[in-house]
């Protein structure tokens, strides 16, 4: 089978493209034939700082959709089924022609839902969606959204906004009205200083009760924005955080990583993907999500080099491959 294999890891990082044989699935698993697969920031995190747990050369990608064509009797999904998962970071990645895949990760994908968009959605949908269930918040309640231009920014305003949330996002010239048009109720430019001031000035909100944290550059900047034991979701890790600003603020601090679901051999956190796997095919198949802008890339490494480059899902571009 065909597939996209990271020769070499690194900000010069190096893709080639390989003929390899059909995995063969194990007792829990069900062998796909792959369509299209995502292309997104953990695909570029991790062709520029590897893994670990990876040896090179090792299969790209994340995030799929593809037919099962092999399963054991009585399995769900069984042969057939159109599925969508996020890929095992443990495993050989999506890249290829065919993946073994554990079946109580998958998401059934629903007939009229288009598979294009569906397989450029785990990643920043999950993501979108474990950091608002981190924070636990109710109809009413306030929210900021750092960058929410990006692919898992954009999502994640327009699910604050099914939550009944008020939502406030930052984002770089040109994409006010785009977020506006999303659902958010205050768009900040990117540079803005003293937010929390303009926030309780021009909105009457003495801080907000939750913050998505989505690069990780300004953490600090982000935890004042916060009511007291206000929460934060951070989905690129933690920086160094300020003592005395902890000290003030007691925040509630969420790590958001998929890839550790794997990591740590949690089942219960795999099968969850599955769940939340459904409610991105729903809120797809009854068109309550908008994808504002997509390219479609093709399954050739000098073309994924380039997307991956180019880092347009930062600019909240969705992409997908066609592999067939």
């Amino acid at each position: 089978m065909k597939a996209i294999l990271l020769a070499e890891p690194g900000v010069h990082f190096r893709l080639q493209q390989a003929q390899l044989s059909t995995p063969m699935p194990t007792a829990q698993q069900v062998l796909v034939k792959v369509e299209y697969t995502g292309l997104g920031s953990l695909d570029e995190k991790f062709a520029q700082q590897g893994a670990p747990c990876w040896q090179y050369p090792h299969v790209l990608g994340f995030d799929a959709v593809g037919t099962v064509v092999d399963a054991p009797k009585g399995m769900h999904p069984g042969v057939g089924t159109r599925v969508m998962w996020h890929n095992d970071i443990s495993t050989p990645g999506v890249m290829s022609e065919y993946v073994a895949v554990a079946n109580y990760a998958l998401a059934v994908v629903p007939e009229h839902v288009d598979p294009i968009v569906a397989a450029c959605l785990p990643t920043p949908g999950m993501t979108a969606l474990i950091a608002l269930l981190k924070l636990q918040l109710d109809e009413g309640d306030s929210i900021f959204i750092e960058a929410g231009h990006t692919c898992t920014g954009q999502l994640a305003i327009q699910f604050a906004k099914q939550q009944g949330l008020m939502v406030f996002t930052s984002c770089p010239d040109g994409f006010q009205e785009l977020l506006k048009e999303l659902g958010a109720d205050a768009v900040f430019a990117e540079q803005d200083e003293n937010l929390a001031d303009l926030i309780q000035r021009q909105y009457g909100y003495d801080g907000v009760q939750g913050v998505i944290d989505s690069t990780g550059k300004y953490t600090n900047e982000l935890l004042s924005l916060l009511q007291f034991c206000g929460r934060i979701s951070c989905i690129s890790g933690l920086p160094q955080l300020d003592d005395a600003l902890l000290f003030k603020k007691a925040p509630n601090i969420g790590v958001v990583s998929l890839p550790g679901a794997w990591l740590a051999k949690s089942i219960c956190a795999q099968q969850r993907m599955s769940f939340l796997g459904n409610i991105l095919m729903d809120n797809l198949q009854q068109e309550n999500l908008r994808i504002s802008k997509h390219e479609l890339v093709a399954f050739e490494s000098g073309e994924i080099t380039r997307a991956l480059r180019q880092t347009q899902h930062a600019l909240g571009t969705f992409q997908s491959i066609k592999v067939a």
